[in-house]
């Protein structure tokens, strides 16, 4: 049996409603059987609910080296490069959609002529917009009401907060390290105090040293010097490594880099801060602020049981950078 949704009877029929980003209700007379998905961070939280069969559409980027390494070893489909790809995060293949005859597409609220097209064929549209965890967890929380998987949602949910309370305890009493976070496009884009990136910082008992109101921001690398931030942490890429940044001649009397405390994410799978692997990024940036808080042994051991625990599996992130 199912979990318990949130579900009412309307005409003899079960009803299940939840509400977008975009703030539209969306009402089902029963689950959704056949889902288009192409965002990969709901996608994640799909298979986290073991409700991958339901999948009938991907983003095409789900085929590409970082990502298909993963996927195709949760679902055959993917291994065998069978899953529809009826468009990405960035385009949408109103044709193919609508060939597939989905009964929900989950795209980005911001693919707004996407969406208006595919509602025209009476598909019903779940728009994503996530600008913080606590939009995280509304998404995972509305799929579990989808899916009628809201048991197994709610105790993630949990999970995560209760991962995230211990991280604090760690680092309560702490001097909080001052943290300058930067992009995969160079080091001079990073993230003000309205973002998911700051969440992260906050999270792992630091302070974010840009101090703007944007979620995105350009700054010079004078700034940055200004700042002189403690820590800096990259998100991952192939093109940087920390060693480059410490060689920069600009940087070289900022506090991150005299004290070589200048850190890459692993890649993006594993340290997605648009799902509740946001606990994992969280850890591992505690860890590096405040190293003599957590030991090695038991940054393993806590990473082992955050992604058995989300997937339900053994994920193999060995060779992950």
């Amino acid at each position: 049996m199912g979990d318990a949704g949130q579900e009412r009877k309307v005409s003899g029929e079960v009803k299940i409603s939840v509400t977008d980003f975009r703030n539209k209700d969306l009402h089902f007379n029963r689950h959704p059987e056949r889902v288009v998905c192409l965002i990969e961070s709901a996608l994640t939280g799909i298979y986290m609910l073991g409700e991958e069969n339901k999948i009938i559409g991907v983003s095409s980027n789900i085929y590409s080296e970082n990502l298909y390494m993963h996927y195709s070893k949760m679902d055959q489909r993917i291994a065998d490069k069978t899953l529809a790809v009826p468009g990405s995060w960035d385009y949408v293949s109103i044709e193919e959609i609508v060939t597939l005859k989905p009964d929900l597409v989950i795209i980005w609220s911001s693919q707004t002529e996407a969406i208006e097209n595919i509602e025209n064929f009476d598909i019903p549209v779940y728009g994503v917009m996530l600008h913080s965890l606590d939009d995280v967890i509304k998404e995972i929380k509305d799929f579990g009401i989808l899916f009628n998987k809201e048991n197994r949602s709610e105790s993630l949910i949990r999970f995560t907060k209760n991962n995230l309370e211990k991280i604090a305890e760690k680092t309560i009493g702490q001097n909080k390290k001052r943290v300058y976070f930067a992009w995969m496009q160079g080091i001079t884009e990073t993230s003000g105090k309205n973002s998911m990136v700051n969440d992260l910082i906050e999270s792992s008992g630091g302070i974010n040293v840009c101090d703007y109101p944007e979620e995105h921001a350009v700054v010079n690398l004078e700034k940055i010097v200004e700042w002189d931030p403690e820590a800096i942490v990259m998100w991952c890429n192939d093109k940087t490594d920390p060693s480059d940044i410490m060689l920069m001649s600009s940087l070289m009397n900022v506090n991150a880099v005299q004290s070589s405390h200048v850190f890459e994410f692993p890649s993006v799978f594993e340290s997605d801060l648009w799902t509740l692997k946001f606990q994992y990024a969280s850890l591992l940036l505690a860890s590096w602020l405040y190293p003599e808080k957590f030991s090695v042994n038991e940054l393993d051991s806590l990473k082992d049981e955050i992604f058995k625990t989300l997937y339900n599996t053994n994920i193999d992130l060995s060779h992950e950078k």
